[in-house]
């Protein structure tokens, strides 16, 4: 067998390794049908390891690093950001292995049917946040379109950090609790909807969470271009994260998605800021 394919088979056992011991670890803190779903997804990957194994003639070690690092990422994301997370690294990594075919007839086989049964275990995964995705989606748009075009008409109408910081304050929590209030009514209208509470809770976690990162800068630095600046480059970063978090766990391609509402939150803040900037010096208004 060519040195090259060794190499291939020596990475895939490590990689099969490392996952077999990160859904173990998952298994250990997970009760109730997932507990049951993340053992068999182990197990599975112990088998392919094996497999892997027979043509090394070696004993492969986990990525310890890694393991720490995704049971980090489930802890804040949940379960099926990191099967899926996991599963299309093994995509990517896939395309590269086209070459084993010839050496090693079985791979496949095995290839095919590893893709196959582990997105069917990862589609049974049963994980509550995901079913209030649509909801978390609406506060933090809504929070992220509506504040950073209220802080930026403010910091040109306002001027101070202070005024600014409490202007925006007091417009964040209200818009919580409205957007809270708008997505229970929203829900409960709904027959198929059974916790019309717990979707309008998402809603506002989504949107004061988002409130508060927008409005740190504010109190952080002195100047106000500055701290607007800083303001947009944490609603670049919520927008990148949460996109990114969706992307993984609905299976989308991210950079349509992370362009759009870049696009739109900062064409409503451009907007808002020349409204700003008109108001004080078109009207003389100062405060």
């Amino acid at each position: 067998m060519r040195d090259s394919t060794l190499r291939l088979l020596a990475d895939m056992q490590v990689n099969e390794a490392t996952d077999c011991l990160i859904y173990r670890k998952l298994a250990k803190r997970t009760e109730g049908p997932n507990k049951a779903i993340l053992q068999q997804m182990s197990e599975d990957e112990a088998r392919h390891c094996a497999v892997w194994g027979k043509y090394t003639g070696k004993h492969a070690m986990p990525a310890r690093l890694k393991v720490w690092w995704y049971s980090i990422l489930s802890r804040v994301f949940g379960l099926t950001f990191v099967i899926n997370l996991l599963e299309s690294g093994e995509n990517i990594a896939g395309r590269h292995y086209a070459g084993l075919i010839e050496d090693v007839p079985e791979a496949k086989g095995i290839m095919e049917e590893e893709e196959r049964h582990e997105r069917e275990l990862a589609d049974m995964v049963d994980e509550e946040r995901l079913k209030y995705i649509g909801s978390m989606v609406l506060g933090l748009n809504d929070a992220l379109v509506e504040l950073t075009g209220a802080l930026a008409g403010f910091t040109l109408a306002l001027g101070g950090n202070t005024t600014v910081g409490l202007a925006g304050f007091i417009t964040g929590v209200s818009a919580t609790l409205s957007m809270a209030a708008s997505e229970y009514l929203a829900k409960k209208a709904d027959p198929g909807e059974k916790h019309p509470f717990k979707a309008a809770v998402y809603t506002g976690i989504a949107y004061m969470i988002t409130v508060a990162l927008l409005l740190l800068p504010y109190g952080l630095f002195s100047s106000p271009c500055a701290a607007l600046a800083c303001c947009l480059l944490v609603a670049a970063g919520i927008i990148c994260l949460f996109t990114f978090f969706v992307s993984v766990v609905r299976r989308e391609a991210f950079r349509p998605k992370f362009l759009e509402m870049l696009g739109i939150s900062f064409s409503v803040a451009a907007v808002s800021f020349f409204i700003g900037w008109a108001a004080k010096t078109w009207m003389g208004i100062e405060l």
